[in-house]
């Protein structure tokens, strides 16, 4: 759930140390992550009544709406799920249908959960794995234990039974040394759980059918207890395996799944891609799969439903929903009335030009300068790219933005990949040397692809 000191003006700085402007996409999505933790603390008469404020955003593609979401997600540890409308289609069409958006979504959850369920079993499980690991190569009768060359060369066994003070000697040294990691590449036989395998049937119709696959799958697992086999490895990769198979056991699945199911009706998150392309066109007929049933499909999940999953019922009043379209050729009004009606919050992303790609290259903590010189430095290469490249560097990505498809902020990876293909082909070969990069670099490597139009749409 949403932590109290992530008030909207703390999430907006948060955002901004990865996001360049957007500040009123921002601020919206801020105050729908904080509604969250006020819905919480309201009276419980009054909590099932406050229902999430859908949010549609408005803008070309690269300007940041997908990462805005994504990071909102990160911020609250929140399920999240990205889509693309337009892959949908109307129930009674052979299709993806949008309940499967909810199934993917607690799928996820499930994952989130059942991973921070096993780092908290983490301790016990390593303890559990040494022990069965020791039992393996210390058993309380003599026998052949699996390790290869465990002893030194010179090193004898004692005769008869060995008595329980001394097995109990041996396994400490035994525990010191493999907690040392002295036994580390040794190799030791264990056994261990198959994965369970089979084919993956998908199969596309209505009412959630199409995890149909994954129960069967299931099904059988219940009635065929899974099979063991022995296999032969080093001591700390089994140690691994073992503590991998501990935790698996420890986990309380039922408990994962009831958590997993509340996170996602409390705060899940659904970013909605593409919703512009499920605008309905009346001047057009065909065969084509009718968009604006897409829209009527989604209009329950996104007012409030029960949707059926391999975990249980889901119910959807409380997931967010952002939404997200160019809206080039539409407009949010298109959309039918109902579902308009359930994305009352609209924000207009800004275009991008060459001030926000200089802020967009070195300030925020991915920047991309920042990743270059950091892919760089693992070849031994000194990467210096100066002010003036950085400008021209934006300079470049704007014109051609202008003069073709505008990419927004993803025009700026064609170009740095462009203009330092040399630099990364030839870097194993440069170790020790510093590389500086320059406006007149710059000018060399893309000035002939810029002032070619025909040629900058297919390399740029």
């Amino acid at each position: 759930m949403t932590r109290n000191d992530l008030t909207p003006r703390a999430i907006v700085e948060r955002l901004d140390q990865y996001i360049i402007g957007q500040q009123e996409a921002k601020r919206a999505v801020a105050i729908a992550l904080r509604n969250r933790w006020r819905r919480q603390n309201v009276p419980e008469e009054m909590k099932d009544e406050i229902s999430p404020k859908n949010i549609i955003m408005i803008g070309p593609t690269g300007v940041g709406k997908t990462e805005i979401a994504r990071r909102l997600a990160k911020l609250d540890n929140s399920p999240f799920i990205k889509v693309e409308a337009s892959k949908f289609t109307e129930v009674g069409y052979v299709g993806r249908d949008v309940e499967s958006i909810i199934r993917d979504l607690v799928e996820l959850s499930i994952g989130m959960v059942k991973e921070e369920e096993q780092e908290k079993v983490l301790s016990k499980a390593s303890d559990l794995a040494e022990e069965h690991l020791l039992d393996i190569l210390l058993p309380n009768k003599p026998r052949d234990t699996g390790v290869v060359d465990l002893l030194p060369a010179d090193g004898k066994a004692g005769e008869g039974e060995p008595q329980p003070h001394e097995i109990d000697n041996t396994r400490e040294k035994l525990r010191r040394l493999l907690r040392d990691g002295h036994l580390d590449e040794r190799v030791v036989e264990i056994e261990i759980t198959e994965a369970r395998s089979g084919p993956m049937i998908e199969i596309f119709s209505a009412s959630g059918m199409e995890d149909m696959g994954m129960n069967i799958k299931d099904m059988l697992g219940s009635i065929f207890p899974p099979k063991k086999k022995k296999q032969r490895m080093k001591i700390k990769e089994a140690l691994q395996k073992l503590i991998e198979e501990e935790q698996q056991r420890l986990v309380d699945m039922e408990k994962v799944t009831r958590t997993a199911i509340e996170r996602v009706e409390q705060s899940g998150i659904v970013f909605l891609d593409e919703i512009d392309k499920i605008v309905g066109d009346d001047g057009s007929h065909g065969p084509d799969v009718s968009r604006e049933g897409v829209q009527r499909d989604l209009l329950p999940i996104v007012e409030g439903s029960s949707v059926n999953t391999r975990y249980g019922i889901v119910h959807t009043d409380h997931i967010l929903f952002i939404a997200a379209g160019a809206f080039s050729a539409s407009k949010p009004s298109d959309l039918i009335p109902e579902l308009q009606g359930r994305f009352p919050i609209r924000v207009e992303l800004d275009s991008l030009g060459k001030e926000e790609f200089i802020r967009i290259l070195t300030e925020p903590h991915n920047a991309l300068v920042k990743q270059y010189v950091e892919l760089m430095a693992t070849e031994g290469v000194k990467l210096v790219v100066k002010e003036d490249a950085i400008a021209a560097i934006a300079e470049t990505a704007a014109l051609v933005n202008d003069r073709t498809e505008n990419i927004g902020a993803r025009r700026l990876y064609t170009i740095m990949e462009s203009l330092l293909d040399k630099i990364s082909f030839e870097a194993p070969e440069m170790a020790g040397q510093e590389v500086v990069i320059d406006a007149d670099y710059v000018g060399q490597q893309l000035d002939e692809i810029v002032e070619d139009e025909d040629l900058s749409r297919y390399i740029l």
